[in-house]
């Protein structure tokens, strides 16, 4: 399992680029998936999952569904048209910024 430190910047970038691959997702659906892609290596917790998208929410980049399932209800996160644009964008910007660190430390 990484820092949560080193995974602070990048959450954002995750959620987006999880959603842009499989549509709408719940929350624990997106930490699970992260969870499994990652090998265990990446583990998203409930107290950074929820503040992230709340704030891509905010920003425009995410919309919210809310499904009633007998008493619980869950709320499902999908990409608006911005949210595709930036997520590419901030795609773009980690792949580049993970190229120029790997320069530093070779």
């Amino acid at each position: 399992m990484y820092d949560k430190e080193l995974l602070k910047g990048i959450l954002p970038v995750i959620i987006l680029k999880m959603l842009r691959n499989h549509g709408k997702m719940y929350g624990y659906l997106i930490m699970q998936t992260v969870k499994d892609l990652s090998g265990d290596k990446i583990l998203i917790r409930e107290g950074s999952l929820y503040p992230s998208l709340q704030k891509l929410k905010e920003a425009g980049f995410v919309e919210m569904e809310t499904e009633n399932i007998g008493k619980r209800v869950r709320h499902h996160y999908f990409l608006t048209e911005t949210g595709k644009k930036e997520c590419q964008e901030r795609e773009f910007e980690l792949r580049d910024f993970m190229e120029t660190v790997q320069k530093l430390i070779r």
